[in-house]
């Protein structure tokens, strides 16, 4: 007796079935891959958004300070005068002791000085110069009494570098004259006169203080204390060599 065939619509049915496992599976698959990329490289969330690791963080500037340059231990030093109160303490006095000094024949020829105190004439001069002064000091000036009052004159012509108050001095001026080889002296002075001021010029026989007493003059002692310094350095007036005014004012 013969076997019956298989029936054929079973056999459709389990093709069915293998065919839907197949499309399970694949699709199963595809959606674990795209979660593994997913967790990889950081697409998860909103669309759109870019990946974490492209995220560039705020750049902060930086400033940068250039160094400043060394100054001198003295800026002021280099282009300033320096006054008689920031000498030493022991410095002996604004026009420093007399040395021996040889002057050019020729320059001192050339030198053509006006008596500093109006109305008073050469003839009437007194050599002081070599006096002796408190302290051992030598005078290394010339006093020219007149009233007080008396118009003091430029000796020559030249620019006025310091208008000082010295203790010993009093009112006291510092000119230069033209060539600038010599710093001419004027103290005791009563005031200046109006309009002097540093760095001005003045010419021979202007009107730059009048005759007092101040300083240690003593009281009512009107004279002009005079001297005339050899300097190599005008911006260091009170260094100097001091030369004896009296032979130039006489000549």
């Amino acid at each position: 007796m013969l076997r019956e065939a298989p029936d054929a619509t079973l056999m459709i049915k389990s093709a069915r079935v293998r065919v839907l496992l197949l499309i399970v599976g694949g699709l199963t698959a595809t959606i674990t891959g795209v979660w593994l990329v997913q967790n990889r490289f950081g697409y998860g969330g909103n669309a759109g958004t870019l990946p974490a690791r492209d995220v560039k963080p705020a750049v902060t500037p930086v400033v940068v300070t250039a160094p400043t340059p060394p100054q001198p231990e003295n800026p002021a030093s280099a282009t300033a005068l320096a006054t008689p109160d920031e000498l030493p303490e022991n410095q002996p006095s604004p026009t420093p002791s007399s040395l021996v000094v040889t002057l050019d024949p020729s320059y001192v020829g050339r030198l053509n000085l006006a008596v500093p105190v109006k109305g008073v004439k050469a003839e009437q001069l007194q050599d002081t110069f070599k006096d002796a002064r408190s302290e051992g000091r030598v005078h290394d000036a010339i006093d020219i009494p007149a009233p007080a009052g008396t118009p003091v004159i430029a000796t020559a012509e030249g620019e006025i570098i310091k208008l000082f108050e010295s203790e010993r001095g009093g009112t006291t001026i510092y000119q230069a004259s033209k060539d600038k080889k010599l710093i001419f002296y004027y103290a005791h002075l009563q005031r200046y006169a109006e309009g002097l001021v540093v760095g001005k010029t003045v010419w021979q026989g202007e009107t730059i203080g009048y005759v007092g007493d101040t300083g240690n003059a003593g009281a009512e002692n009107y004279h002009l204390h005079f001297s005339i310094m050899i300097v190599s350095d005008p911006k260091r007036y009170w260094e100097g060599t001091n030369i004896n005014p009296y032979p130039l004012l006489r000549k």
